[in-house]
């Protein structure tokens, strides 16, 4: 990312205040503030942002400075200040205005001091934010219910409060060079793969763009790329514990600022079948409601257009199967009935999302009941269609991730076209092409239907069954991590 260049403060006081009022907006930024201060014999300018100012920190700080006399400040005033006067932790000292106006932006307050060649920052932010609450689509019958944020200190926060390790890193940056975007890199060094710290950091790095509009999922795109495959390569949660998970096993997080989404970077087609609440039950009751979930995923993706496929070809069928299939198509072909179908309940999905919550419910009910109920009694749809379209719905529904859920429901219609088309030829060959492009993706130089493409037979039963906690000894080996070994 090209890089502004440094201007430095001067010991001229009135040319620093000039710049910074004209390069900050005074004049014309209700909220950009520059507060004129004289005391000990020296003239002070103070700049902050309101809305991120904390009121009583400035005016501890304020109450302080008053109490200088001129001999405090006639050696080294940026030395007596913040070594012993300013009561706060969090400052430092720059000898670039361009620092000052990114850091002022960010919500630090910035302090020039007359015949001073540094000027202050002092970490004076209190960012608007709200309580964490338990993630909407991340939900658990027990644990707990503290979610992410749009504050990225109240995430570092989180995390830190379950993992209390040293080799716990947070790298802090910033991207866009419009939006000054904060990002933090968190991983564990003394068990992520440097090489893939190193290259994620590399990426970040060369994210060259005036701001990130949709913050996260910007990140994702220009690190991943792959645009014309929908599934996703990067999972998404605002589970603080799921987040402090994928860091023991050797996974890297991106947290944006502004987001309560976290990156959890690489992963898996697997990482995102799975759900906390598998591990928040015994592991016998966890690895049924796994097999449980597999079969909803899979179900949403190929009861619908395999029974398209058997009930537009019966001889397919031996004679104890041939009760599938309508008796009476009725007015639209069964590939047209299946079409409006999954488009309606898209369309009824992106209703719902926009719907006030109060009024959600009677939408629900309006779509089930009236247009349902109605589309059948006038022939526009059969009840085999009703059914087995509300069976990928359910499925779809079940799908822990938004993002897998979404590529499903793609391809779901995919091999519906395929098949009415192409019929069980068809509908082979797309399957066959899904596979092949699940089998050929890759996250971050890792398979992304490992451990099953490439086999790993050990690694493939912990997917597949949820293991007791005391018997995982080891962690994934895909990641290359430093440390494997998880009882020390």
């Amino acid at each position: 990312m090209s890089q502004v260049t440094q201007v430095p403060v001067s010991e001229r006081f009135e040319e620093n205040i000039s710049y910074l009022q004209k390069e900050l907006r005074i004049d014309k930024s209700f909220d950009v503030i520059h507060h004129k201060l004289e005391y000990g014999g020296l003239k002070f300018g103070l700049f902050f942002v309101d809305g991120f100012a904390k009121d009583d920190v400035m005016v501890n700080i304020m109450r302080h400075i008053n109490a200088l006399a001129p001999r405090d400040l006639r050696s080294n005033p940026i030395e007596v200040l913040t070594r012993s006067l300013i009561p706060y932790i969090e400052l430092e000292t720059t000898e670039d205005l361009e620092e000052v106006i990114t850091q002022v932006l960010s919500g630090q307050a910035a302090l020039i001091v007359e015949g001073a060649t540094k000027a202050i920052l002092i970490d004076i932010r209190e960012y608007p934010s709200r309580t964490p609450e338990e993630p909407d689509i991340e939900r658990v019958v027990r644990g707990p219910r503290d979610g992410f944020v749009e504050t990225l200190v109240f995430n570092t926060a989180l995390i830190r409060r379950r993992i209390r390790d040293r080799s716990l890193v947070m790298r802090y940056k910033q991207v866009g060079q419009r939006s000054k975007t904060d990002i933090v890199l968190a991983y564990m060094d003394s068990i992520a793969d440097p090489d893939l710290v190193k290259l994620i950091d590399q990426k970040l790095d060369e994210i060259n763009i005036d701001g990130l509009s949709m913050a996260e999922k910007t990140i994702e795109e220009f690190i991943f790329g792959r645009y014309m495959n929908p599934y996703p390569l990067v999972r998404f949660t605002e589970r603080a514990d799921t987040s402090a998970v994928h860091l023991l096993e050797g996974h890297v997080l991106i947290i944006v600022d502004g987001s309560p989404s976290v990156l959890i970077c690489p992963t898996t087609f697997w990482h995102h079948l799975q759900h906390a609440e598998e591990y928040r039950q015994k592991p016998v009751v966890g690895a049924f409601l796994r097999w449980v979930r597999f079969t909803a995923i899979f179900t949403s993706l190929f009861v619908l257009p395999l029974w398209y496929v058997l009930a537009t070809n019966p001889h397919l069928l031996p004679e104890r199967w041939d009760f599938i299939g309508p008796n009476d198509v009725g007015h639209l072909s069964l590939f047209w009935q299946f079409f409006l179908a999954e488009i309606g309940t898209e369309i009824l999905r992106m209703a719902a999302i926009h719907t006030p919550s109060a009024l959600a419910t009677a939408l629900g009910l309006v779509a089930a009941i009236l247009i349902g109920e109605i589309a059948v009694q006038v022939g526009l749809f059969t009840n085999e269609v009703i059914l087995y379209v509300a069976i990928s719905v359910m499925g779809t529904y079940a799908t822990p991730s938004y993002e897998l859920s979404l590529a499903n429901r793609m391809f779901r219609i995919i091999f519906l076209i395929a098949g009415a088309v192409f019929g069980l030829y068809g509908f082979t060959l797309a399957v066959a092409f899904w596979v092949i492009l699940l089998a050929s993706t890759k996250t971050l130089n890792v398979p992304y239907l490992w451990p099953l493409i490439p086999l790993d037979i050990k690694a493939l039963y912990e997917v597949l069954v949820r293991t007791p906690v005391p018997l995982k000894k080891t962690r994934p080996a895909i990641l290359d991590i430093e440390d494997e070994d998880k009882l020390h």
